[in-house]
């Protein structure tokens, strides 16, 4: 694989390693972990994070195979967009994008723009279903979960970090009820740049 990292990138990920021990994760589901403390310098992370059953094979073959990227915020395309121009060159777009301007009361502008991008692509899926990251709106998520189990197509991973305290833990823990690909943070811990750091880990062994 060339490599695509810089030398002080390269020795934190030997300095985190040095500092894992053995963690019991497959090689793929090691470097998302290794990313994530880069990314926090929280090394607590170990212990909260989850994968289901080939989650990071299955975001890896997607990516291979053309699958775009989701986010839930323009702060997380920012994180993505780089290394995914690097790497598989995998268009990335923000739900937002289909926020219209007028909002519906008593939903959020990010699950209204996660239901309209999703209906469409469900429309007119012609590559594999994109990877979908949430690291700040857990109504997003809701959303999503709720138009799979209504017979929307189902996103090739899901990465579920949403961060705070108000139907974060529920969403997270619906997601892993879900039997949809995932990796996720559990507890109030998430965020834009964790799901980021995750996703640009899958990105980079995209190109082994």
């Amino acid at each position: 694989m060339k490599t695509i990292d810089h030398p002080i990138f390269l020795e934190s990920i030997a300095f985190i390693q040095s500092q894992l021990g053995w963690t019991g994760l497959d090689p793929l589901q090691q470097q998302v972990l290794e990313r994530l403390i880069h990314s926090s310098g929280d090394f607590d992370l170990k212990s909260l994070i989850s994968f289901s059953p080939g989650a990071c094979q299955k975001g890896v073959f997607a990516l291979q195979s053309g699958a775009n990227i989701f986010t839930d915020t323009a702060m997380a395309l920012a994180a993505v967009l780089p290394m995914a121009v690097r790497t598989s060159n995998a268009k990335v777009r923000t739900v937002l994008d289909w926020v219209p301007e007028k909002t519906v009361e008593g939903t959020t502008r990010t699950a209204l723009g996660m239901k309209r991008a999703w209906q469409e692509l469900s429309i007119d899926c012609t590559s594999p279903p994109p990877i979908v990251l949430i690291g700040s709106a857990p109504k997003a998520l809701e959303t999503l979960l709720d138009l799979v189990s209504q017979g929307s197509i189902a996103p090739s991973l899901i990465i579920g970090m949403p961060v705070g305290f108000i139907g974060v833990a529920e969403s997270k823990r619906r997601l892993s009820l879900s039997g949809l690909p995932n990796i996720a943070l559990g507890g109030t811990r998430g965020g834009a740049g964790l799901a980021a750091a995750a996703m640009n880990a899958l990105l980079r062994a995209s190109m082994s």
